[in-house]
This record gives structure tokens, C-alpha cells and sequence, in this order.
């Protein structure tokens, strides 16, 4: 029997049937997600002229433009139609069944959701540009967030900044922050050189917004201690603290001198509790503090 190469192996693991369990979770949050982020866009982005980046931006543009010529080109189903060419190239490209099915159902529920309840909701940012700006971008990048924890996502320009960072050799930060400029700058003849200013607060505060939900809130802390008296500060650490701690050996370039330096990740209120107790059994230790994104194993969430 011929054994798989691992290109089968690995599509093979894309293209398992996924636990009813995770589907349903799945299921639910891109719901959700889809709901709070239709919200954000039908009651303070769209009804207020902030274009704030990405694909529905242009279709928000788009729908203004329509409306004064007196079309009607709904922003969801715009969305809906631009994203299937997209995820036709990321289907060619990757055969991810698991992360096309995700984002299809991502596209098309917040797309319908968007259209759907427009005529239902209220404008609750009318006259206050910064309210909808910044609520906008609260909500639109809660629901966003919470799709992304599926895996999928709710289509956008992403796949196209990574297109033209694979092109020019760029970022795909800097290719990101300069296709959602060019969108927010398109919006200034159809709405105001204002609006597109307060565009900028939207996708910044939903940019914000999805990084606290994809990584949840960042409580953890790394330090770094480099100290000759690192067995008691060790000892204080997991008896005082109740943290474990790892010892690196580490060599002092310009003395070249070994030197250990101990490695623990505790909890943000610990950080005191910590730099008091080095205070105290050594107030020359170099001590380095940095913040975690996130943290599992033992003593923290389980990785799942």
C-alpha cells in the first residue's frame, strides 16, 4: 500500500470531519458575530457616511453614490458578490476546505444580516460622527473578532494586501494600511473630508477591538532575571508567588562570564509582589518585564 506524502497528510487534516461539537460552537459564534458586526454598520457606519476601510467600505461608497442617482445596491449583497471572487482565489490557491467553508458562511450570514436588518434599526449615531465612530468600531470589530475564533472570517481586503505584499515585496501591514487609506480617501468626494476622518477613529478602535477578542485580555506577564542571587529569588517566586520558574543559561557577551537567568510568566497584580521580592534579596538584578499575549499549560487556560 502506497504511504501518504505528507502534502496528503496535511490535506487530509484539512478536509477531516470536524467534531458536531466544534460545529455548532462554530455555528453560533459566527451568528453572533455576524449580528453585532450588521449592527455596527447598519446603525452608525453606513447611515453616517464612514467608509472605515475594507470591502464594505467600498460598498458603502458605492450605496451612496447608488442612492443619489436613485439606485438601491444593498452593502451586504455588495459584500457577498466582491468576497466570491476572493475566496475563488484562496480555494485555487491554498484547497483549505475547512477555512473556505468557514469564511463562505462568515460572508453570506453577516452579508444577509446586514441587509436584512437595516430597515429595522435605528440610526443611533445621527449627528454624532465621533459616537459612530467609535461604537461603530466597537461593534464591528467585536463581531469580526468573533468569527475570526472560528477560523474563518467575514471576507474583507486581506487576501488582496497579501496579493500585492507578495508582488512588491512589502508588509503586509504597511500594503493593509495603505489599501484601507486609499479607501477612506476615496470616500472624501462622495461624503466629507470630516467623515473620512472620523473613518480613521472607526478603524482604529475596530482594529483594537478584534485583537482583544481574538487574544482575549493580556493579564499575563514574562520577567526575565538576571541575578547572582537567583536560587532565593527562584524559591520566592515559586513559594511566595506560587509560580513556576525556569532557569536559562546565558553567557555575558563582553565578560563572558556564564550566567543564569530565570524565566517566569505570572499574573499582572503578581508583578509587584515580584519586583518587591528582587528588591529586597537583590536590588542590583536586571529585571525585564514584558507583556503575554496568552498563556497555557499548567497554572494557566488549557490549550485547546
Amino acid at each position: 500500500m502506497r504511504s501518504m506524502s505528507s502534502k496528503e497528510k496535511a490535506r487530509d487534516q484539512r478536509t477531516r470531519r470536524r467534531p458536531i461539537g466544534s460545529t455548532l460552537r462554530d455555528g453560533a459564534l459566527i451568528v453572533a458575530g455576524s449580528l453585532i458586526y450588521a449592527v455596527g454598520i447598519d446603525c452608525f457606519e453606513v447611515p453616517n457616511g464612514l467608509a472605515a476601510g475594507g470591502l464594505t467600505g467600498i460598498a458603502t461608497i458605492i450605496y451612496a453614490v447608488a442612492k443619489q442617482a436613485g439606485l438601491l445596491l444593498p452593502v451586504g449583497i455588495q459584500t457577498i458578490l466582491m468576497n466570491v471572487l476572493l475566496l475563488v482565489y484562496v480555494e485555487l490557491r491554498t484547497h483549505d476546505r475547512t477555512y473556505v467553508t468557514l469564511s463562505i458562511a462568515g460572508i453570506l450570514v453577516s452579508g444577509f444580516l446586514t441587509d436584512a436588518i437595516a430597515p429595522f434599526l435605528p440610526n443611533l449615531g445621527a449627528g454624532d460622527l465621533l459616537l459612530s465612530a467609535i461604537w461603530g468600531g466597537v461593534l464591528v470589530g467585536g463581531g469580526i473578532g468573533l468569527v475570526f475564533l472560528t477560523g474563518g472570517n467575514t471576507g474583507g481586503t486581506d487576501i488582496i494586501c497579501q496579493m500585492i505584499a507578495k508582488k512588491t515585496g512589502a508588509s503586509v501591514g504597511t500594503v493593509a494600511l495603505a489599501v484601507d487609506g486609499l479607501i477612506i480617501l476615496a470616500s472624501v468626494p462622495v461624503f466629507s473630508l470630516k467623515n473620512a476622518l472620523y473613518a480613521v477613529i472607526a478603524l482604529v478602535v475596530s482594529s483594537r477591538v478584534i485583537d482583544m477578542v481574538v487574544d482575549g485580555p493580556r493579564t499575563e506577564r514574562a520577567a526575565y532575571i538576571i541575578s547572582d542571587h537567583h536560587e532565593a529569588i527562584a524559591n520566592a517566586i515559586m513559594y511566595d508567588l506560587g509560580r513556576g520558574c525556569t532557569e536559562l543559561q546565558a553567557r555575558g557577551v563582553w565578560s563572558g562570564n556564564e550566567r543564569p537567568v530565570l524565566f517566569c510568566v505570572l499574573g499582572r497584580s503578581q508583578t509587584v509582589v515580584l519586583k518587591e521580592a528582587v528588591a529586597r534579596l537583590d536590588p542590583d538584578a536586571i529585571v525585564i518585564i514584558s507583556e503575554v499575549h496568552e498563556a497555557f499549560g499548567q497554572g494557566f487556560g488549557r490549550l485547546s
